[in-house]
C-alpha cells in the first residue's frame, strides 16, 4: 500500500463529499486523533509548569537581556 497516494484518494473524494454527515464523521475522527500535550506529560511536569506560572504572574521573573548577559560566555557567536 502506497500511504501517500491513499492519502491524496482521501483528499481527492473528500473535497467532492457534500454530505454534512461524512464531514462530522472526519472533523469527530481528526480530533480523536489528537492529543494535547498536557495530557501526555507527567504530574511532576505539569506541577513545575503551574508552579513557573504563578512565579510569572507574582512578578518573580527575571528579564531576558538579564539572563542573557549573565550567560552571554557561552552562546554560540
Amino acid at each position: 500500500m502506497d500511504i501517500q497516494a491513499e492519502k491524496l484518494n482521501l483528499i481527492k473524494w473528500l473535497t467532492d463529499v457534500n454530505e454534512p454527515s461524512i464531514i462530522k464523521r472526519f472533523i469527530a475522527l481528526k480530533q480523536k486523533q489528537q492529543t494535547d500535550w498536557w495530557d501526555e506529560i507527567s504530574a511532576e511536569e505539569k506541577a513545575e509548569i503551574e508552579e513557573g506560572l504563578a512565579q510569572a504572574d507574582n512578578g518573580e521573573v527575571i528579564p531576558h537581556e538579564t539572563v542573557m548577559a549573565k550567560y552571554q560566555q557561552w552562546r554560540s557567536k
